[in-house]
């Protein structure tokens, strides 16, 4: 499962500083982390006793928290479902066959998850069984007592009702577990196609289907779905056969003969368009929605190439019979993993000018589909093992990247999610291994992700390409299809590497934290030595250690141009001192040469040793911590080096050289930015020049932005070229506007708005504002609505009475997902703050008092989208943001 940060944490501060353009889903923020930091707070050295618990008040009465895995009593070894759902009720209709035979000991009784249904019968070979049920289990009495050498087949009726809850559960990274969920089922709402799909992750397929609801359990599978013949359907494994039924029906087939864990099993359905392609013989297929068909490839971007290149360095050809991908309306997560049929959220649904070099569909992608080896093929044994497979998955992005465009890109993103799993580090620390979990679903966060994925490439870089590869690919072999814990990864590797790394895994499986290391050098002159002082001063406490085993690769930097000299060492002790030969005073010293280490590093430099460092580090990411340390001088010295950095290869330190000397370099070559703008390789760069020429005023880059407008490759471009425009010449961006309106394009839809809202406003833009308004259904939605709020204002009562009542529909509207209902929200709060304002500048009584009925009116219609909303989700933000 890809964690994506879904609408809300996101949307906001889009949205406070409403004139942005970007859509933060698909654009994500440039995020690092230096090496060099410094943390103010951190806590004081513990002294470490010979032993803790020598006072008797320190000795615990109870033991730890320990969620052990469930023991096994019977095998689930083939289920075949037939489902039909019942749209209106929003109920599923069902029959399980399930095959089992007994784990080992004898056994007359079977204990399946079963939640929230009713269940018509439970037979054996046509016979009636006793069971009880309580929502949630459904024990069965068997017909008679079966040995291990033993098949029994139990066929159970019934029906899922997964809305029909008390209340639902959910977490940060899976917000609801309904396990199947029905979008717009009566089909109300004329801009929301009909939908339904399954979220089986963590135990929720048990809401719409009777089985053992635990990633330990593997079982083949069958499937039969009847659905009105205009639907699309799609599940595991192969589509064997669609037949039409008599009532207009059909129902499909779905089959896959090779063993998956429950929560895996998927099915989605909905009027899709269905592109499909061939790799390796093996059918591709991309289900989205009719008009993204022309853009289907470029949503699920390089599945093919992404394929081939997982299969040779894994040793594995994709072990199963086809892969297909959906986008699904109101997904409850990022993206998941279901075996050969991946869903993901809407977030990645777009037209191909808008996802030119936004990178997050192709990780995304990469990640789950790198699922398929590590979740699918080989599963965690519990969720307290859950980095076996979201680690794997966390670095699978890196590897493509790494594949796709080089070492410097791929230490971009592995800088992001260091930063992602330090501040998650600040928050709280665990094991990554974690038995002592209070909810399984904490267990998805940095740690089991990120964290995980940074462990990986530290092993992977520590034994070589050769090892780690190989070791994976036995791991595999090992393993297939069954399920795993860390200690078998651990042997896996030491049975091909031929060592010991027990010491490895304790302190970065089995242990939390990470080290924190202040570094200090001497030089003597007359020794002609350095003295390398480096000491760990994380604190061993919560199962932190005092000390971590730290091989390093230090390279000693003595002159410009001149390359460092490399020594490997390896910290094992709290405090440890190093003395090497050298010839001079080195100018800079690195203890982790490669940018391997999950470490903080406290190395204490000034702006001349980083403007060293930047124009003698091989690497990208010792260049980007001297760009970062930089950009807060306006110093001669700093002001040089980001001139250079402007024309470095890597893009993410030319965008970054470039926003600085836009701020500080008085001397700018304004010329080399409107080349930029144009020219530029990377989507993000010529974005930020456009903007930054657009902030200057200057007419005389007016061709700049025509030219942008004319022939841009990517809707970020062209919405911020639109918007520069307008600050220039408002006539020419507005004629430029009413030109664009046909694009689909959404971040180009937001700027139109703006624009219309913004300059001069004109009640005659309003329908095409109110039209995107009630079509779009993405966080995108938010600004719109909020133009739209601006918009009305210019209108008559009639007007705005018209458009209050829309935002109000749109903020109510339950079949709506929540992207228009937010937007609904946040229209009606623009139109009162916009009003407020108005009556507070007002001088005139009579004006002041039908600015007061307005505010009345609408704080009472606030309240009343307030006091009927039923989302927990929503209410909280309401509640976040003083609605």
């Amino acid at each position: 499962m890809k964690k994506i940060v879904l609408l809300f944490s996101v949307l906001f501060s889009f949205i406070i500083a409403c004139n942005t353009t970007k859509n933060l889903p698909k654009k994500p923020i440039e995020s690092t982390i230096v090496k060099e930091i410094v943390i103010d707070s951190v806590l004081p050295d513990l002294e470490i006793k010979s032993n803790p618990t020598e006072d008797p008040k320190n000795i615990p009465n109870e033991l730890p928290i320990y969620n052990a895995t469930q023991t096994r009593y019977n095998d689930l070894m083939h289920t075949k479902l037939e489902v039909k759902p019942i749209w209106a009720k929003k109920h599923l209709q069902g029959k399980a066959t399930l095959t089992f035979k007994p784990w080992f000991k004898p056994t007359d009784k079977l204990e399946l998850d079963a939640k929230n249904m009713d269940i018509t019968s439970v037979t054996i070979n046509g016979k009636a069984l006793k069971y009880d049920y309580d929502k949630l289990k459904l024990n069965i009495s068997l017909d008679k007592t079966y040995t291990r050498n033993d098949q029994y087949v139990v066929v159970i009726d019934y029906v899922a009702k997964p809305d029909e809850r008390a209340s639902i559960g959910g977490s940060a990274a899976i917000t609801q577990d309904k396990g199947l969920y029905f979008i717009n089922p009566t089909g109300e709402d004329a801009n929301k196609p009909t939908q339904l799909w399954t979220q089986g992750e963590t135990e929720s397929n048990s809401f719409w289907f009777p089985t053992i609801d635990k990633p330990f359990e593997k079982t083949t599978e069958e499937i039969y779905i009847t659905v009105e013949d205009k639907y699309k359907t799609l599940s595991n494994g192969l589509l064997l056969s669609a037949k039409k039924n008599a009532d207009g029906t059909r129902t499909d087939y779905w089959k896959l003969d090779k063993p998956h864990a429950p929560y895996l099993f998927m099915m989605a359905i909905g009027e899709y368009a269905v592109v499909k392609e061939k790799w390796e013989n093996i059918e591709l297929s991309y289900y989205v929605e009719p008009k993204f068909e022309k853009d289907a490839k470029a949503i699920f971007p390089y599945t093919p190439e992404i394929l081939s290149f997982y299969s040779n360095i894994t040793g594995l050809k994709y072990p199963w019979p086809k892969l297909g991908q959906v986008v699904v309306r109101d997904y409850v997560s990022g993206a998941m993993e279901n075996t050969s049929a991946i869903i993901y959220g809407e977030y990645v649904q777009n037209h191909a000018k808008a996802l030119v070099d936004v990178d997050v569909n192709e990780k995304v992608v990469a990640h789950e589909i790198f699922h398929h080896w590590f979740g699918d093929y080989v599963t965690c044994e519990s969720w307290s093992n859950l980095t076996l497979n979201e680690g794997f998955a966390n670095y699978s992005e890196y590897l493509w990247m790494e594949h796709k465009y080089g070492k410097d890109l791929a230490d971009h993103h592995r800088m992001e999610e260091m930063n992602g799993y330090l501040q998650s580090a600040y928050g709280g620390m665990h094991d990554l291994i974690n038995f002592k979990y209070a909810d399984r679903e904490q267990m998805f966060d940095a740690h089991s992700y990120n964290k995980g994925g940074l462990i990986l490439h530290m092993l992977r870089r520590y034994l070589g390409d050769e090892v780690f590869f190989t070791s994976l690919k036995n791991y595999l072999n090992q393993h297939a299809y069954t399920d795993v814990e860390a200690h078998e990864l651990r042997m896996a590797f030491e049975e091909t590497s031929g060592e010991d790394l027990n010491w490895f895994f304790n302190q970065w499986f089995f242990s939390a934290g990470h080290p924190k290391i202040t570094v200090s050098q001497k030089f003597d002159a007359a020794t002609k030595k350095v003295e390398l002082t480096l000491e760990q001063t994380q604190n061993p406490i919560n199962n932190q250690p005092a000390i971590f085993e730290l091989p390093l690769k230090v390279d000693i930097y003595l002159a410009d141009g001149v390359k460092a000299e490399r020594k490997l060492v390896r910290m094992n002790q709290r405090k440890q001192v190093f003395s090497f030969d050298v010839a001079t005073a080195p100018i800079w010293i690195n203890i982790d040469g490669d940018n391997d280490l999950l470490a903080e590093i406290d190395q204490k430099q000034d702006e001349t040793t980083m403007a060293f460092i930047f124009r003698n580090a091989p690497g990208f990411t010792d260049k980007m911590n001297a760009i970062n340390y930089l950009n807060s001088s306006t110093s001669d010295l700093a002001v040089k080096t980001m001139e250079k950095a402007m024309t470095e290869k890597a893009w993410p330190i030319r965008n970054e050289a470039l926003v600085y000397s836009a701020q500080n370099n008085k001397n700018l070559n304004w010329d080399m930015v409107a080349k930029m703008a144009t020219e530029d390789s990377r989507a993000q760069v010529r974005m930020n020049a456009l903007r930054i020429l657009g902030e200057t005023g200057d007419k005389k880059f007016e061709p700049v932005f025509a030219t942008a407008l004319q022939n841009y490759k990517s809707s970020m471009e062209a919405s911020t070229a639109l918007g520069s425009l307008s600050k220039m010449n408002p006539t020419l961006a507005l004629t430029k506007a009413k030109e664009l309106e046909s694009t689909d394009d959404e971040e180009i839809i937001i700027q139109i708005c703006q624009l219309y809202h913004s300059n001069q406003p004109d009640i005659k833009n309003l329908p095409f504002i109110e039209s995107k308004m009630k079509s779009m259904d993405s966080p995108n939605v938010v600004p719109v609505a909020m133009s739209y709020a601006k918009v009305i204002q210019v209108g008559d009562d009639a007007v705005l009475q018209k458009g209050i009542t829309q935002l109000k529909s749109l903020a109510m509207n339950s079949n709506a997902g929540l992207s228009s209902r937010v937007a609904g929200m946040f229209g009606l709060n623009q139109l009162i703050d916009d009003y407020k304002m108005s009556f507070e500048k007002e001088k005139d009584e009579a004006k002041r008092k039908s600015l007061n009925a307005n505010i009345e009116n609408i704080a009472k219609v606030i309240n009343e989208v307030k006091v009927n909303e039923k989302s927990e989700e929503l209410k909280q933000l309401y509640q976040s943001q003083g609605f």
